[in-house]
C-alpha cells in the first residue's frame, strides 16, 4: 500500500523484493491466510520458486496464459530444486488482485494518501500533547517515546478496546484503511487523559490545516502502476460482478464435475464448514492479539490439537506450518533438533524412496540433509532389502526415512511396520508424509505403523479448499519424545524448552482456515471420518474395476486392490503417436479435469475419486475414460488419422466447433459432444491446445494492446 506513494524498490536497485498482499483487502484472520509476493530482477527469474505465469498462444494462434517452467519443478529436480514449494496462496492472491482491480491506481492512491494523512494528523496531535514521535519519516506507523507513562497508556488503551504495540518504553501505532477519524480521535483522547489534558485543549482543526506529508520528496513515486486496462475498467459493483463472473465461467471446478487429481484429494468443501471464515469474530483479529482476547480461537486450537492427535495416534501437534511442504520442513527440523539434543550432530542422512513426492527430497535438502534414494520393487513398494542395506550402511549417520503411506503408487505398503523398525534399529527417525492420510483416518494411523513425525494436509484430508493452489495448512504431529522440539515463536509465548524456531510468521499459521477443519471433524465425528476413508477406498477400487480392462493398472496390492488412488499406465499408446497429454486434453471435451499426469511415473495418469463422489459421477468419468480408450484404438487400427484426430486436436473450443470451416475427418459432434451426457451440461474450454514451449520462453506478462482487450470483453 505504501508503494502507491513511495518509489518502488526496483527503482532503488533492489535485487529481490518480498512482502505480503494483506493490505490489499485480505482480513488478518489471526495470522492468515495471506498471499506473499516474491519479485526479482530479470536475470534471476528462472530461479524463482513457486508459480510463474507465461504468455503463450493456443492451437488457433490466440493469446493464452499458462503456468511456466514446470511449476512443481521439485518433482523433476528433487533435491536440486530451488525450493520445496508445492502450493501457493492463490485464492488470497486473487482476492488481493480483485481489490486492486476494483479500486484501480487512482483509488489505491487515494486510500494510501488517506492512511498517510491520518497518520500525520495523529503524529502532530500527539506531539502537541507533549509526546516525542521518533519516526522522522513514515507512511502509517508512529513510534512514541512514552517513558514512565507506558503502563498508563496500556491501561487506557485497553479501556477503549485498542491494542497498541509496546516495546520497552516505546509505543507503536499503525493505521490502515479501516482506521476512521473517530478511531484517531479516540487514541488522541486517551493519550491526552494520560497527560492530564483534555482533547478540547487541542486545536485539531488547526492541526489538520498544517498537515504535511512525511515522505521525503526524493522517495516519492513518479512512475505509473496498475496501468493494464483491467485495473482501469471495473469500478462499480455491477461491473466488477460481471467481470468476476466472466472469469469464473472459464474455470472447471467441483461445481461442474469430479476432479480426480491423484495425490491432491479434491473433495467436497461444505458451506457449513466455510461460512465461519467470513465472521468478523474470526477474520478481524491481529496475529499477535493478546491471548485473553482470543479465547474462542484458543478453544478451537486446543480441540483441533486433541482431535488430530487422536486421529494420528501422536502425543501432540503443531498447527503452525502453512502448507504440506512447510510441514515437511518443520518435521525434519524437529528430527534434526532431536538428534542435536542427543549429541548426534553427525546424523544427516535421509533415506527417501524413489517413488516419493518431489517435495520430500527438496525439503530434506532445505533441512541440511544428504539424500540417499531407496529402490522400489516391481509392485511399486519399497524394496525392503535395499532399504535395510542402506540403513545399515549409513547407520552411524542415519537421520530419518521419509515415507508416504499409502505409497505414492496408490497401494498400502504391506511391509511398513518392518520398514519403520529397520530405521529405528539403525538410530533413525521415521517421517511419514501425510499426503495420503485420507486413506488412513479411522482405519490405522501414523503412530500405529511406527512413524515418529507426520504432517497433515488439512487442504486434502480435512476439507480446506485448494483454491487454485491455496490456502493450505500442514500441521505436524509427533511422538512423545519429539514434543519438546515442536516449533516455538519469538513474539507469542508458546515455546517449549527445546523448541525449534518458528517456521511461519504467525504462531498458529493460517489460523482462520483451521476453523474449516475443526468444523469438518466436529460434524463428521469418529464414525463419519472412518466411513469417509472407507468410501474413498471403495470408490477408487470401483473405478479400478471398471477401467482395468481398458487400461493397465500399474500397481496393486497382493489382493489385487489399490488404496484410495490408482495409476493407469498409458505409455504403450506412444507406439501409435498418442501421448498421455492427449488423453488429458481430450477429457476436457468430456467435461472433466484431467487426473494427475506423469506423476509419480512418466506417461501415466493417477486417479483419486475421494469419498465425495456418488456412483453416477464415477460412472460418468469411467464412461469418458473408456470412450477415450476406444478413440485411441481407432487411431491404432487406422480408423482415425494418426495426426488429425480428436485426441491430438483436443480440447475443442466453442469457436473452433462453430467456425465456418471444419477441416477435420471426424464430425463436430464427435469433437464437442462425444457422449450423450455431455450435451446436457457442456463445459466449453476457453482456449485450445496451448504451446508449452512458447509459454516457457515468455515469462513476463506481455500485456495485449488495449484494443484487443476491449474486443475480448465485448
Amino acid at each position: 500500500m505504501a508503494l502507491a506513494l513511495l518509489s518502488p524498490p526496483g527503482e532503488w536497485g533492489a535485487d529481490i523484493v518480498i512482502g505480503s498482499s494483506q493490505r490489499f483487502g485480505i482480513p488478518m484472520g489471526f495470522g492468515g491466510p495471506h498471499a506473499a509476493f516474491f519479485a526479482t530482477k530479470e536475470e534471476y527469474k528462472r530461479s524463482l520458486p513457486g508459480r510463474i505465469i507465461g504468455v503463450t498462444i493456443d492451437s488457433a494462434g490466440n493469446y493464452a496464459l499458462r503456468m511456466a517452467l514446470q511449476t512443481r519443478e521439485q518433482h523433476i529436480r528433487r533435491d536440486k530444486a530451488t525450493s520445496n514449494i508445492c502450493t501457493a496462496q492463490a485464492l488470497l492472491a486473487i482476492m488481493a488482485s480483485m481489490y486492486a482491480i476494483y479500486h484501480g491506481p487512482k483509488g489505491i492512491k487515494q486510500i494510501a494518501e488517506r492512511i498517510h494523512g491520518l497518520a500525520v494528523f495523529l503524529s502532530k496531535s500527539l506531539e502537541a500533547l507533549g509526546f516525542h514521535q521518533e519516526n522522522k519519516f513514515f507512511f502509517d506507523t508512529l513510534k512514541l517515546n512514552a517513558g514512565e507513562l507506558i503502563e498508563s497508556i496500556h491501561t487506557e488503551a485497553l479501556k477503549n478496546e485498542v491494542n497498541l504495540n509496546y516495546e520497552g518504553s516505546t509505543v507503536g501505532i499503525t493505521l490502515d484503511e479501516t482506521t476512521s477519524p473517530e478511531d484517531v480521535k479516540t487514541i488522541i483522547r486517551f493519550f491526552a487523559k494520560v497527560m492530564g489534558k483534555n482533547i478540547d485543549d487541542l486545536d485539531l482543526e488547526g492541526i489538520k490545516t498544517r498537515i504535511l506529508g512525511k515522505i521525503p520528496s526524493h522517495l516519492e513515486r513518479k512512475s505509473d502502476y496498475l496501468s493494464h486496462p483491467v485495473f482501469n475498467s471495473y469500478h462499480s459493483e455491477h461491473e466488477m460482478l460481471r467481470y468476476i463472473k466472466s472469469l469464473e465461467a472459464k474455470d472447471l471446478s467441483l461445481c461442474h464435475s469430479m476432479i480426480a487429481l491423484g495425490s491432491c484429494t479434491m473433495k467436497l468443501n461444505s458451506t457449513t464448514e466455510m461460512v465461519p471464515v467470513t465472521w468478523a469474530e474470526f477474520s478481524k483479529i491481529h496475529p499477535f492479539a493478546p491471548s485473553d482476547q482470543v479465547e474462542g480461537y484458543m478453544q478451537i486450537f486446543d480441540e483441533l490439537n486433541k482431535w488430530l492427535s487422536e486421529i494420528t495416534g501422536f502425543a501432540a501437534m503443531s498447527l503452525q506450518p502453512n502448507s504440506g511442504a512447510q510441514g515437511e520442513y518443520a518435521g525434519l527440523m524437529v528430527i534434526r533438533a532431536y538428534h542435536l539434543d542427543r549429541g548426534d550432530s553427525h546424523r544427516n542422512i535421509a533415506l527417501i524412496p524413489s517413488s516419493a513426492h518431489g517435495t520430500n527430497p527438496a525439503s530434506a535438502a532445505m533441512a541440511g540433509m544428504k539424500i540417499v534414494i531407496v529402490k522400489c520393487d516391481e509392485r511399486g513398494n519399497i524394496d525392503v532389502a535395499d532399504l535395510k542395506a542402506k540403513a545399515e550402511e549409513h547407520a552411524a549417520d542415519l537421520s530419518c526415512l521419509m515415507v508416504t503411506y499409502p505409497s505414492t503408487h496408490g497401494v498400502f505398503e504391506e511391509s511398513i511396520i518392518e520398514i519403520c523398525e529397520i530405521i529405528h534399529k539403525n538410530g533413525g527417525q521415521v517421517y511419514m508424509d501425510g499426503a495420503n492420510m485420507n486413506a488412513q483416518v479411522g482405519l490405522t494411523s501414523p503412530a500405529t505403523i511406527g512413524a515418529d513425525v507426520c504432517h497433515l494436509n488439512l487442504h486434502k484430508t480435512f476439507c480446506i479448499p485448494h483454491g487454485g493452489g491455496g490456502p493450505g495448512m500442514g500441521p505436524i504431529g509427533v511422538a512423545k519424545h519429539l514434543v519438546p522440539f515442536l516449533p516455538g515463536h519469538a513474539v507469542v509465548e508458546m515455546s517449549r524448552e527445546k523448541s525449534i524456531s518458528a517456521v511461519s510468521s504467525a504462531p498458529w499459521g493460517s489460523a482462520s482456515i483451521l476453523i474449516i477443519s475443526h468444523a469438518y471433524i466436529a460434524m463428521m465425528g469418529g464414525e463419519g471420518l472412518t466411513n469417509a476413508t472407507k468410501f474413498a477406498i471403495l470408490n477408487a477400487n470401483y473405478i479400478k474395476t471398471r477401467l482395468e480392462n481398458s487400461y493397465p493398472i500399474l500397481y496393486s496390492g497382493t489382493q489385487g486392490r489399490c488404496a484410495h488412488e490408482m495409476i493407469l499406465d498409458c505409455r504403450a499408446f506412444k507406439a501409435y503417436g498418442i501421448e498421455v497429454t492427449d488423453l488429458a486434453k481430450r477429457l476436457m471435451d468430456y467435461g472433466f479435469h484431467a487426473p494427475t499426469v506423469s506423476f509419480p511415473v512418466a506417461g501415466t495418469v493417477m486417479i483419486e475419486p475421494t469419498e465425495s463422489e456418488p456412483k453416477h459421477e464415477l460412472d460418468r468419468f469411467c464412461d469418458a475414460m473408456i470412450a477415450i480408450r476406444s478413440e485411441i484404438e481407432d487411431v491404432e487400427n487406422g480408423k482415425l488419422d494418426a495426426l488429425n484426430n480428436p485426441l491430438k486436436n483436443a480440447p475443442h473450443t466453442a469457436a473452433a466447433v462453430t467456425a465456418n470451416e471444419w477441416t477435420h475427418p471426424y464430425s463436430r459432434q464427435t469433437a464437442a459432444f462425444p457422449l450423450p451426457y455431455v450435451s446436457t451440461f457442456k463445459f466449453w474450454p476457453s482456449v485450445g491446445r496451448v504451446n508449452d514451449t512458447h509459454g516457457d520462453r515468455t515469462l513476463v506478462c506481455s500485456c495485449p494492446p488495449v484494443e484487443s482487450y476491449a474486443e475480448e470483453v465485448l
